[in-house]
């Protein structure tokens, strides 16, 4: 009796009448390696039935066997290429005995353990992504307590916000001067400034009494 063939569902059959060729893929990262391409007999001989049939003008015996030869997919041939292409893809894949999962040996098979690294992950790569998780923390960290706009001014007057620039009543456009850069409208007069007499604090052009002691401008 013919042995039987063991398989996965990582694998995906791109096998043609013309040959044989299958993929297999890592169930931990996806990674995938391809058999190499084998020749079929039995498509090759359909391939010249096929052929014969209409150089002669549609022999129906050959066609019926032509298409019959399709049966390629499912018989000895195929069976022999996909058993050859499994014992291939074991020297790239790893079986882990603890969840059955075929995995690639390059990222993610333990070798100290025996095991994939879902089930045994590699310390020394664990400990080593800690610590650059921690690194970027504390820096983020670090860059947050420092004074990054110190050379930036913001302020004028003694930390008072700067005051926003006036703008032509006329145009519209910011005033630098006397008169309007755009459209030569004179700028509005400044309010004079007044000094209460009592306390000798400023006081806004318009203000009648002042601010800070009351006393009458």
């Amino acid at each position: 009796m013919a042995s039987m063939i063991q398989f996965t569902n990582n694998y995906r059959d791109c096998s043609t009448e013309a040959g044989y060729q299958f993929e297999f893929y890592c169930d931990g990262c996806g990674t995938g390696c391809m058999s190499p391409f084998k020749a079929s007999k039995l498509g090759a001989a359909a391939g010249i039935m096929r052929a014969a049939s209409s150089f002669f003008g549609g022999m129906g015996g050959a066609s019926n066997v032509a298409d019959q030869s399709k049966d390629f997919l499912r018989g000895k041939e195929r069976d022999e290429a996909i058993r050859e292409a499994v014992v291939e893809a074991k020297k790239q894949f790893k079986l882990c005995g603890r969840c059955g999962k075929w995995v690639c040996e390059l990222a993610c098979w333990n070798p100290k353990r025996n095991m994939c690294e879902a089930c045994a992950p590699d310390l020394e790569e664990e400990l080593a992504s800690a610590q650059d998780k921690a690194r970027v923390m504390w820096m983020q960290r670090k860059a947050m307590s420092e004074d990054m706009i110190s050379d930036i001014d913001i302020t004028q007057d003694g930390g008072k916000p700067k005051a926003l620039a006036a703008k032509c009543t006329a145009c519209g456009a910011e005033l630098t001067g006397k008169f309007c850069g755009q459209c030569g409208a004179a700028a509005p007069a400044a309010d004079a400034k007044k000094f209460c007499a009592n306390c000798g604090n400023e006081a806004s052009g318009t203000a009648k009494f002042c601010g800070t002691c009351g006393n009458k401008l």
